[in-house]
């Protein structure tokens, strides 16, 4: 479990000065991780501060950072630090809060290892082996589920086990790159079989779960050792196909109408980041099974995240228009924890490799502005933009645009960056 220390310390200030600016999303307190690079340049590790990133490469190299975590962050993936697991994440956090903290000498070599952020290329901060994609809101599933069972909206096993499937790793994307609208089958109102461009694709707003460490094959991950499996958490988008997963899902699940793509924001906030925003866990009805209780996970198991997503299309990007919100949401409602998903998912031995990615599932929660998919907004009719367009759903050329801030009493906010994609048009099929 991450614990509070100096470097959350909300009078901490860093001689780079944007970091101290109110609203930004990367003051000291936060010191995210991700890959980057410049043009010509090998991809590294690198922690946001402020409007800048300081390279962690050059800050070895110049003898400020020091140890195996340091080491660890010069490759071009953050997969061997996320193994070391959490201990060599916390340590690495207080080298760098001391390095960049106000009166640091380290501030005379600012030209050495401070890297404008517009000049970042940011990348995928891990190598992907494996992505499962949970569904933990109560909201979203009772909404969606209304429409299939109105007796008995929630899957079977919902209060019983994170429901989760495991999706396509080869197609998580970072943020920035397009969405291509994919092609697919999926049945018409009128009963006719139709292949084509999906005519109803959405975004759903979830958060990351980066994993640390690596149990063996056949070793499970109690609740206890549960949070030392958590590398640290960043913004998903679970892009969806809904004509073809309404067609495709019984008896297996979703397939194609979810492997056209998942983004990712670049940053990585670690979980020592997050310490200050851990909140108790929602109750549960009927009580989680002793598997996945414990304690700790009752008192500090959530996170006091809002979260937002917003769209930009075509015609208000022209225009100089502001993105228009569609969804503000709060993740520490979500019905089970990070902590349980880990838990669950080895339960039965499966072996969880370091950078592996789990999604929260869609994080909606009971208010109308609350739902986190175009598939619950559009229960109560299409959405109307400030500029008189509609939408039900996303149109070639949108953008969706997601981010977040943790936030508790006595806490300086911090932020996990954006993650944002356009939809591109779908590829023509080939004739031959």
């Amino acid at each position: 479990m991450a614990a509070r220390d100096a470097t959350h310390d909300p009078a901490l200030r860093s001689w780079v000065a944007s970091a101290n600016e109110a609203g930004t999303d990367f003051p000291i307190q936060n010191l995210p991780l991700g890959i980057f690079d410049r043009p010509g340049e090998t991809p590294r590790a690198g922690v946001a501060i402020g409007d800048a990133v300081l390279d962690l490469r050059a800050a070895k190299e110049a003898g400020l950072i020091a140890g195996e975590a340091a080491e660890a962050a010069c490759e071009p993936a953050l997969n061997r630090l996320m193994a070391l697991g959490r201990s060599a994440s916390a340590a690495l956090r207080r080298q760098v809060s001391a390095l960049l903290a106000e009166g640091a000498a380290a501030a005379s070599l600012a030209d050495r290892i401070l890297v404008p952020m517009h000049e970042a290329r940011m990348r995928l901060p891990a190598r992907v082996a494996n992505f499962s994609d949970f569904m933990a809101s109560y909201d979203h599933c009772a909404r969606l589920g209304v429409r299939r069972d109105p007796k008995n909206p929630l899957p079977q096993a919902f209060r019983n086990l994170p429901v989760a499937y495991h999706s396509r790793a080869s197609s998580v994307r970072v943020s920035g790159e397009p969405v291509v609208r994919p092609n697919g089958q999926w049945q018409r109102q009128d009963g006719t079989v139709h292949f084509g461009p999906s005519e109803a694709l959405d975004y759903e707003l979830e958060l990351a779960i980066w994993i640390a460490g690596e149990n063996a094959l056949g070793e499970p991950v109690p609740m206890a050792r549960a949070p030392e499996r958590i590398f640290g958490y960043g913004l998903l988008n679970d892009w969806s196909a809904r004509d073809i997963q309404r067609w495709e899902m019984p008896p297996l699940g979703p397939f194609l109408a979810k492997s056209l793509s998942t983004s990712v924001s670049p940053w990585i906030v670690t979980a020592e980041a997050l310490a200050p925003f851990e909140v108790p866990a929602p109750p549960q009805d009927p009580p989680a099974l002793p598997y996945l209780d414990s304690a700790w996970n009752r008192t500090n198991g959530a996170l006091s995240i809002r979260m937002r997503a917003a769209i930009l299309t075509p015609a208000m990007r022209a225009a100089g228009a502001a993105p228009f919100v569609l969804t503000e949401t709060q993740f520490a409602a979500m019905y089970w924890t990070a902590a349980a998903m880990v838990t669950h998912h080895a339960s039965n031995g499966c072996n969880l490799l370091p950078g592996d990615l789990l999604g929260s599932g869609t994080v909606s929660g009971p208010e109308d502005t609350a739902r986190a998919c175009l598939a619950e907004i559009g229960l109560t009719g299409a959405v109307t933009l400030p500029n008189g367009e509609t939408r039900r759903w996303l149109e070639d050329g949108d953008e969706v645009i997601f981010t977040a801030r943790a936030e508790a009493p006595g806490a300086v906010p911090i932020g996990f960056g954006e993650c944002r994609a356009v939809i591109a048009p779908a590829p023509a099929w080939p004739q031959e």
